[in-house]
Order: structure tokens, then sequence, then C-alpha cells
């Protein structure tokens, strides 16, 4: 079984949910029918058994229900209070179907209707929705003033949905949505380096001064301090480049100790005032954070295992052009990092491509392609979603500290 999620923002950027892709079996690719009924099935199941906190962290889980789900009362495992029932736009609406969402919604389940192209006053299913989704490549925004203006009416939240440039979410939030999903926010707003001092929590300063106050201090704990800092790690990365040559840098442990202890001392004290705030969504960081770890988790797993600190860098930056907002060769150009990571970030060739092409895979629920890859690497593709929970718990863990 595979899960995957794709967060879902407020206007403010931050995480109001998130919804869930997935696969429950080896022959279910989607919502095909038979299988898709089998694949909610079974995530249901694993949601309730495991709990659904464990991958949505809190927030809002969108799924995705056929006719047959939205009919059964397996929905009704999960707490009313985390799920949102998505309806499919293809869902056959009846009689039937109408007293059930009319039954959901006085028991106070939230209920979305997805990608949205009917008729908004004569469509029965609106009265007991509360979120009601727009796929702008299908209705773009531009032909959706007047049914935005009837929903803001009703007072229903409004969700634009493939939103992929900056110009898109604020077009969408200034006709009155207040949702958004898409690429948009893990995508550089403008083309050019900017200012490149970034935001980095006081914590990760104060355990980093903390560890090199002590007697014998370890560069093993300050790596695992900075690498959870996708900033520290990367202007770590751009100062040692400067200074190593043609030798090439593989960890940030190996960093640290062509930088040594009394000049990284200096050197977060100067951060530590040089510090500004940057508009940038925790998500963005969260991102980096759960690519880096899975990263390392299927190079560990696969025939890449000697490669895994390389592959776990590639995680760490494969967002950097937006947290930089330049474009990703202007971020890595004067990086003195392993090949195997520049040319997987540059998206051309290289062993550790196939990883980014995995992650970038699974992130957009493309499952068959995960099937491909993971045999090219000679993984277990079973094993990928339970890497993929322990990289969202270990991001989830790593955010409490830093933030």
């Amino acid at each position: 079984m595979y899960i995957a999620r794709q967060p879902i923002f407020l206007t403010n950027k931050k995480v109001y949910g998130y919804e869930l892709l997935f696969r429950g079996g080896k022959e279910s690719t989607g919502f095909d029918g038979a299988s898709a009924t089998k694949a909610t099935a079974s995530v249901m199941a694993n949601l309730f058994e495991s709990g659904i906190d464990a991958i949505v962290e809190g927030k809002k889980a969108f799924i995705n229900f056929n006719r047959e789900l939205l009919m059964s009362d397996l929905l009704e495992l999960l707490s009313k209070d985390q799920l949102v029932v998505e309806v499919l736009e293809h869902v056959k609406v009846d009689e039937l179907l109408i007293m059930r969402m009319k039954t959901l919604h006085e028991r106070g389940y939230e209920i979305a209707l997805d990608d949205f192209v009917e008729a908004y006053e004569a469509y029965p299913l609106v009265p007991y929705a509360k979120i009601i989704k727009f796929d702008i490549l299908e209705t773009p925004l531009e032909t959706l003033q007047d049914v935005v203006e009837k929903a803001l009416g009703d007072r229903k939240i409004l969700l634009a949905e493939k939103i992929e440039t900056e110009e898109e979410f604020q077009l969408a939030k200034a006709m009155g949505f207040h949702l958004f999903q898409g690429y948009f926010f893990s995508k550089p707003t403008i083309i050019g380096r900017k200012n490149e001092t970034k935001t980095t929590s006081q914590t990760q300063y104060i355990r980093i001064m903390e560890e090199l106050k002590k007697e014998e201090p370890s560069y093993q704990i300050l790596a695992e301090i900075i690498e959870k800092d996708v900033n520290l790690s990367y202007r770590l990365m751009r100062v040692i480049s400067g200074r190593v040559g043609d030798d090439l840098i593989y960890s940030i442990k190996r960093a640290l100790t062509y930088m040594g202890l009394s000049e990284l001392e200096r050197w977060v004290k100067v951060l530590m005032l040089q510090e500004l705030g940057v508009d940038k969504p925790k998500e963005l960081m969260r991102l980096s954070l759960v690519r880096s770890k899975l990263s390392e988790l299927i190079a560990t797993a696969s025939n890449l295992k000697k490669a895994k600190y390389e592959a776990s860098m590639l995680g760490l930056f494969s967002a950097i052009d937006a947290i930089l907002d330049t474009d990703m060769e202007e971020a890595v150009k004067d990086l003195s990092i392993s090949p195997l990571v520049i040319t997987a970030l540059l998206n051309q060739q290289g062993a550790l491509l196939v990883i980014r092409q995995l992650i970038d895979a699974y992130e957009n629920g493309q499952w068959q392609k995960i099937d491909v890859l993971a045999k090219e690497i000679q993984m277990d593709k079973e094993v990928i979603f339970q890497y993929y929970l322990a990289s969202v718990k270990w991001a989830k863990e790593v955010m409490e500290v830093i933030y």
C-alpha cells in the first residue's frame, strides 16, 4: 500500500490539511471502480489502525470517496474532526446519495465537492458541502467570478486546486478563495539570486553553541543538528565550497571537519546577528526534511546504499531554488558537492536521479512509475510507504524542535 500527501494551504501559506493520495494494492492504480473501492477501504482501515495523525499531523485529511464508499459506513471509522469527505466529480447523484450527504452533514462531517464544474445553484449536493474545489486547469480563474461570488454569499469555503505559480495564488486569493493546493509554494517566485540570509530557528543556534561549549564537542552531533536545517546546511556548504579546492564534500560532517570548531563557533554567532525573517511557508522546510530522510532510506534499501549520504543531501537541497528564490542552476553552481547530487538536482543525469524521480512520483501519486523506478534500483517497493511514514514522523519531530 502507498499513501502520499499533498498540502492544502490557507491564505497565509500555513497548512490547513493534506489531500491523501493512495493505492491500496498492486492491482490498483487509482480511482477506477472496484479497485478504487478496495484502495480506499485499505487506506481507511490502515489509518484507523495506525492513527491518522501519523500522516496528517493534526491537520485535516481530505480523502476521495466514490459512490460505493459514500453509501457505506466505512468513512465513519475516522474522526469527523479531521476527515474531509471529498465527493468525486463523476459520482452519480440520486435521492439515495442526497439523503446520505444530508445525514453526514447533520452529523458534522465536512463535505467537499471535488473538481466542481456543475451549475452551482442547481446542483443538489451544494447545500450539504462546506468546501467547493475548483481545478483551475479545467475551470480557469477568469471564468469563475460569478460562481465564486454566489458561493461566497453562501459562506462556502473555496479551494483553488493546481495552483502552480505565485501569480495564480495571488489572483485566487484576491477573488476570495480560502484554500490553495498545488506546487506554487515549492517553486521560486523570481529568477535571479535574492537575499541569501534565510531564517533559522534560534533553537538550532543554541543547540550548536551548547555542543561547542562541551569539553569534547562531537562533530557527529553537530552534523546531526545542522543537517536538520536546510538553510544552515546550504550556507555551510557555500562557506566550505570556496575553500576545499578540487575536493568534494559528501556529508555535512565532512564539511564541519574542514571548517573546524573555532571557526564554526564564530560563523554561528555571525549568523545569529544576520538573521532576517522571510516570507516562506514552513511546509517548504518540512518538505525538504521529509525528502532528505526518505532519500536516505530509499538509498539504504537499494543498490545505492553506498551513496546514502549524498542521497540525503539531494533530498535536503531539492527545494533550495524555492528557498533562495532563484533557479536551481544558480543555487548549486558554487557548491563543492558530489556530482551525483549536482546532476540529480539539475535533473540531467547520474545514479541518484532515479531517487529524485522516485520521490517526485510518490508525491504525485504516480504509482505505476514508482513500481518501475523501484525495480530499477533493486528495492522492495512495498516498504516505500513505511519509509515515507518514518520520514514524515522524523520531519515532524525536527520541526517541533527548531520552530
